[in-house]
């Protein structure tokens, strides 16, 4: 094992040195993130069916130790959007004992898949799923702000998407005007700010106006105090999770989606922090510390979380350098959950549910997903459905779905570019004439002495065009003396496309055909050996190239 793979970038950082420039830089960026997270944490856990503070328990310990163990220099982690519509089924299903134990198995799962070095393989979800669901996490997280932002008066929210929106429409008429003015002004603040203010903390100011206006002028708008009447100040004690053999098989799906999302949204902010800095990230022990931190989290009664890509670009932009600036970003929230937690109870609910509209158009990536909507049809749909699935079944549905299409759409694809051609007839035309010409003399095709045929082959063999290979190889009639397979232009043998060829070679030695295959590359010989196809086995010849291959032929025929 390679263990530079699995050295956290923080150790890094300090061989490199770590100079009074880069600590005054990393402050400064931890106190800007920290601002920026203060808020959102508490936005998102109530929109995850939570309390504030578990969310701000979740950025200080889970963001602490993703910057303390991961492999990005400036990944900033916590709660994030993606994790809303999860959690808050699996408490609606479970208990929050449940998303505990939830939390505590992903973050297994993800240590798991790190030091598996799962960390290249996570990349190839294709970008039509993830944008899919994406978008679909978005559309739920806004849908489900919309009772606290024009103060509706529901005393119970419908789970399920279009049950939901049938009563937000059936009490429209309930809207408390107060609230949606402080909820339309925070949101039209906050666009502002980030026209003509970027730098500027705008959740915050924001937060901070809306609680004034309400406390000063009296407003009948419901505060974070008013729904949760006691807030802890502090951290809690960690403790084990509850748990059982049943509860584990019953919250073990919603583990796996925890983990996915941990792990598919930890990696593309690390990849965006990359191409902003010019670092490079060790994606494996990121997911390692992934696990870590949602251990950790669960320990202490947090949320699940991730690497936040906003927060990490802002962290950058604000100048931080390593990973002390997301140890600075947990340190400040710490002292704000020690110190003024009194002060969230002032916090207008319609205020977080701006800020989540926000976080929403955010995830949505509207630009993105035309974008894709315009390409190929199999994205087209592939997008279209676990969009669909996200927002109307379920996440864990989706991302299933999705990534099976998609497998299944590019099985199909790459299945039309596999050549299979016999002398002087081809299967397909979608290869010219001369893609056989490279270094071999097909000239010699038309020099081959009568009872042999040559099967030229070109392209990965696997279960896609299994079913064509042994089709064109049954369309040859009568069995030649000698059969001549050409595969020095076969990368790849998959197990069934191995299998067919062994069906293959027992055939043509229950006829008296003796197959010469050319050119193997390494790979496909492993495959075959397993296989039981052996060179002298069954009248299996193994030839270097096909200039030997058909001198052989010559030879087994008399004609040589």
């Amino acid at each position: 094992m390679n263990l530079t793979f699995f050295t956290p970038k923080i150790v890094t950082v300090l061989r490199e040195g770590y100079s009074k420039a880069k600590l005054r830089a990393d402050l400064i960026a931890g106190l800007t993130v920290a601002v920026v997270a203060l808020p959102l944490a508490m936005a998102l856990a109530i929109a995850s069916g939570a309390s504030p503070d578990k969310g701000l328990v979740t950025a200080i310990i889970a963001g602490g130790l993703i910057s303390l163990l991961g492999g990005s220099r400036v990944q900033i982690g916590g709660p994030t959007g993606a994790f809303v519509v999860v959690v808050f089924n699996v408490i609606a299903h479970h208990g929050y004992d449940g998303l505990v134990l939830a939390t505590l198995l992903a973050g297994v799962i993800l240590l798991v898949a790190g030091y598996a070095k799962f960390g290249q393989v996570i990349k190839f979800i294709p970008h039509p799923v993830v944008t899919g669901f994406t978008a679909g996490i978005a559309v739920i997280i806004a849908s489900s702000q919309v009772k606290d932002f024009f103060g509706l008066s529901l005393a119970k929210v419908p789970a399920d998407f279009i049950p939901k929106w049938e009563a937000y429409l059936t009490n429209i008429g309930t809207t408390s005007l107060p609230t949606l003015a402080v909820g339309l002004g925070s949101l039209l603040a906050i666009i502002a700010l980030r026209r003509f203010a970027p730098k500027a903390p705008g959740y915050l100011i924001v937060v901070a106006i809306a609680a004034a206006a309400v406390a000063v002028f009296h407003l009948p708008v419901e505060t974070i105090g008013e729904r949760f009447p006691v807030l802890p100040s502090g951290l809690p004690m960690p403790s084990l999770p509850v748990w059982s053999l049943q509860k584990i098989q019953e919250v073990l799906p919603s583990a796996f989606t925890i983990a996915f999302l941990a792990g598919i949204e930890a990696l593309l902010s690390a990849v965006v922090a990359d191409g902003m800095t010019g670092f490079k990230h060790r994606p494996n022990q990121e997911l390692v510390a992934q696990g870590f931190a949602n251990i950790a989290s669960a320990f202490f009664g947090g949320l699940p979380a991730t690497g936040a890509i906003a927060r990490t670009a802002t962290n950058i932009k604000a100048g931080g350098q390593t990973p002390f600036a997301g140890l600075f970003h947990a340190a400040f929230l710490l002292l704000f959950v020690l110190f003024a937690t009194s002060i969230m109870a002032y916090v207008p609910m319609t205020a977080l549910a701006a800020i989540l509209f926000i976080v929403a158009w955010g995830m949505s990536e509207v630009g993105h997903f035309i974008h894709i909507f315009k390409m190929s049809p199999s994205d087209r749909n592939v997008l279209l459905l676990t969009f669909f699935l996200t927002v109307l079944v379920d996440l864990t549905v989706a991302i299933g779905v999705g990534v099976t299409l998609a497998s299944l759409l590019f099985i199909r694809q790459m299945s039309k570019y596999v050549e299979i051609e016999s002398q002087g007839r081809r299967k397909t035309d979608q290869f010219s004439d001369h893609a056989d010409s490279d270094d071999e003399d097909t000239s010699q095709r038309a020099k081959l002495p009568k009872g042999v045929e040559v099967f030229r082959i070109a392209g990965p063999v696997f279960f896609g065009v299994a079913g064509d290979l042994l089709d064109t190889l049954k369309s040859i009639g009568q069995m030649p003396k000698v059969l001549i397979l050409r595969m020095r232009l076969v990368p790849y043998l998959d197990a069934t496309g191995a299998t067919v060829i062994e069906h293959m070679v027992k055939t043509c030695a229950t006829r008296g055909t003796k197959i010469i295959f050319s050119g193997l590359r390494p790979q496909p010989i492993k495959i075959l050996d397993h296989g039981h196809v052996h060179a002298g086995k069954d009248g299996v010849i193994f030839a270097a190239t096909y200039e030997e291959a058909v001198k052989t032929a010559h030879e087994i025929v008399g004609e040589g």
